[in-house]
């Protein structure tokens, strides 16, 4: 779809003679659209340019035959254990090793839009199909999603479905699917809510399926946004879709998870209107919004706190970690990003939010044992990493590796710190590269992407 921008447009396309196509722009977007990127991964950006990496980004990768069978397993595992750690387990790997890590960082994104929790579903196989069907519609429509996840067993399970009958309306799924889902805190009314939950009386779980129980659907006139008829819960969604508020809402969560923590008014307004004009296609609204002037400002860049699933799962694609897939997914429990059990119906609040006193010291110690130990898997020699970066002397492995990691030139002031601690660390060159990585990955600029 050909849309007309205007030359103040934030979501203009960035002009690629006022940007140049450096290291740091590959890994900008490769961090933004996936879990970290290894130094192959960035050097292969860098040779094919902006457009085509983000092709590769946008457009569905074939995995490899050992990532499907591997991925296979585990999901074989969970379903045949019941246990919600395999099944995370299975998750982490997807995220770790998947040749498509734009779709699993979407899954994670949808996710967290329509939280929903095993503490309370207490079934690995709804979980795990919920699952699926975010990372089908990952990048597709939403407007599918949204109708699929008023249908999905473990969220009918987790809002109470069964509850909604036709004398007795359960609030709960109307109520989430416009607070939460759709259109955010003001833009309905307790009326709307109400006359919302009789549409979808009856949407119930019967032997682990969805079943539309014909007897408890109340199937009287409900009147929800001033339109009156015999609507059924489709018909609900189809209303709040409808709702200019819906596109702002969906362009706030896209805006907050990819370019900056407090998108301005513009901005928003900008997005939303391209999510209106692509029709809820999630694809060609991304591929605006990655090349856009928004996503390349420099206010955009290093401006998002990371998120426990991008520490852990970035630093180990990063630094080509062989994982520990139980040992990774618990240490994600620890820092506040519990995979299928987030905390309440709003997902995780993030932000500022993943970092406090406790979880800063869980992430120093997180680095400590990545770069020092085996707890979290095995990492490739570190002279190996030095090698990729072409840093040969002291000062070029200093540097070089800051960069790498931190997604920037360190400072004069910075560099000399870091070449001291190197010079002081202990033990052979290996040792002092390890001692090199624990400092740059434990430092407060490392935990920005």
């Amino acid at each position: 779809m050909n849309l007309k921008l205007r030359t103040d447009d934030p979501l203009a396309p960035a002009e690629p003679a006022n940007r140049s196509w450096t290291r740091h722009d590959a890994a900008h977007l490769l961090r933004r659209t996936g879990f970290g990127a290894t130094v192959t991964e960035i050097d292969r950006a860098v040779d094919e340019g902006l457009e085509a990496t983000l092709q590769r980004r946008l457009a569905p990768q074939p995995e490899s035959e050992e990532f499907d069978q591997v991925a296979r397993l585990l999901r074989n595992t969970a379903h045949q254990t019941g246990s919600i750690g395999d099944l995370k387990a299975w998750w982490f790997y997807r995220m770790r090793y998947t040749a498509n890590s734009l779709v699993e960082r979407m899954a994670l994104l949808w996710h967290d839009h329509f939280a929903t929790s095993y503490g309370k579903v207490q079934s690995v196989k709804q979980m795990a199909a919920q699952n699926d069907a975010f990372r089908r519609h990952a990048l597709g429509d939403f407007r599918e999603l949204l109708h699929e996840m008023s249908r999905d067993v473990a969220m009918l399970v987790w809002l109470d479905g069964n509850a909604n009958r036709k004398r007795h309306p359960n609030e709960n799924f109307a109520r989430e699917v416009m607070e939460l889902f759709s259109l955010g805190i003001g833009n309905y009314t307790e009326a709307d809510i109400i006359e919302a939950a009789r549409a979808f009386s009856g949407w119930h779980v019967r032997k682990g399926e969805f079943w539309f129980n014909e007897l408890q659907h109340d199937t009287g006139e409900k009147t929800v946004f001033g339109r009156t008829g015999n609507l059924n819960g489709e018909d609900v969604i189809e209303l709040c879709l409808e709702q200019p508020a819906c596109p702002r809402f969906i362009a706030v969560k896209l805006l907050r998870y990819f370019v900056q923590p407090e998108p301005q008014e513009e901005l928003v307004a900008a997005l939303a209107d391209r999510i209106r004009a692509h029709n809820f296609q999630i694809t060609p609204v991304l591929g605006e919004l990655f090349r856009s002037r928004a996503f390349w400002a420099e206010s955009s860049r290093l401006a998002l706190i990371k998120s426990p699933v991008d520490l852990v799962v970035g630093s180990q694609r990063s630094l080509e970690v062989r994982s520990n897939l139980n040992a990774s997914a618990e240490a994600l429990a620890k820092l506040g990003q519990d995979l299928f059990q987030p905390p309440t119906v709003k997902g995780w609040d993030g932000g500022r939010d993943w970092i406090s006193t406790t979880t800063m010291i869980l992430r120093i110690n997180f680095a400590t044992e990545l770069a020092g130990g085996e707890r979290f898997g095995e990492m490739p020699h570190p002279a190996a990493l030095a090698r990729q970066l072409g840093a040969g002397s002291r000062e070029e492995v200093v540097t070089q590796i800051a960069a790498f990691l931190l997604g920037r030139e360190p400072a004069t002031e910075e560099t000399h710190e870091l070449a001291a601690a190197y010079q002081q660390a202990g033990g052979d060159r290996t040792a002092r590269i390890r001692s090199l990585l624990q400092i740059v990955l434990s430092t407060p600029d490392y935990q920005l992407t």
